[in-house]
């Protein structure tokens, strides 16, 4: 695979790398239902992020749900299933812009990943980092970097060292690191996700013989 040949190149990247199984991006269709799913899974643990998307769900027997399904649904059933008001006003958001433009997975598939970010982004509740995810999860773009992912700024600040940088330095430095990934800076954000979430340490360096 090209990606692991090229992200090999950092060497301390490779130290992480090496603990994980290789791993293929995959494109998934209802790119509306992923974007709502991002939503909902803000600011929460997987795990009940997971519960609550199951919930969502079944309150859509027998079928994966439609935007007008989704933005027909009163706010206060939404509510009922464990989400804020905000959140809940956020999923109609993105079903009634869906719904308006008339947009289908083709039309986002054709646009590039910042115009993409910029178009996702004017819906009311749907920012940068949750376009980013859609990016790299849902439509399986190979070179997205979430600078402002707080578990790729954790792992980045422990991988190279960079502690002692305040918020501002660190996002530079960051960017500066990722270049080098280019194109494939999704599969380095997956592989430092994948490290933090394992907390499988890395292997001290040999001491010469």
């Amino acid at each position: 695979m090209e990606h692991l040949v090229q992200l090999s190149k950092d060497s301390r990247l490779k130290k992480i790398m090496v603990l994980q199984e290789p791993f293929q991006l995959v494109k998934k269709k209802g790119v509306y239902l992923h974007l709502c799913a991002s939503i909902m899974s803000q600011q929460l643990s997987t795990k009940v992020a997971a519960v609550i998307y199951a919930r969502f769900l079944q309150l859509y027997p027998g079928a994966t749900p439609t935007p007008q399904q989704i933005a027909d649904t009163p706010l206060e059933t939404l509510r009922a299933i464990g989400l804020s008001y905000a959140k809940a006003g956020y999923l109609h958001n993105v079903c009634i812009f869906f719904i308006q433009e008339k947009i289908t997975d083709a039309t986002l598939n054709k646009l590039s990943n910042g115009e993409l970010i910029s178009y996702l982004s004017q819906i009311k509740g749907v920012g940068q980092w949750t376009v980013e995810m859609i990016l790299m999860f849902t439509l399986g773009r190979e070179d997205v970097f979430a600078v402002d992912d707080l578990g790729i700024q954790q792992s980045m600040q422990q991988l190279y060292k960079l502690q002692h940088l305040d918020k501002k330095e660190l996002k530079m430095k960051m960017i500066q690191i990722a270049e080098k990934w280019r194109p494939y800076r999704t599969y380095a954000c997956r592989y430092l996700w994948g490290w933090k979430d394992n907390k499988v340490p890395v292997p001290a360096p040999r001491q010469p013989a």
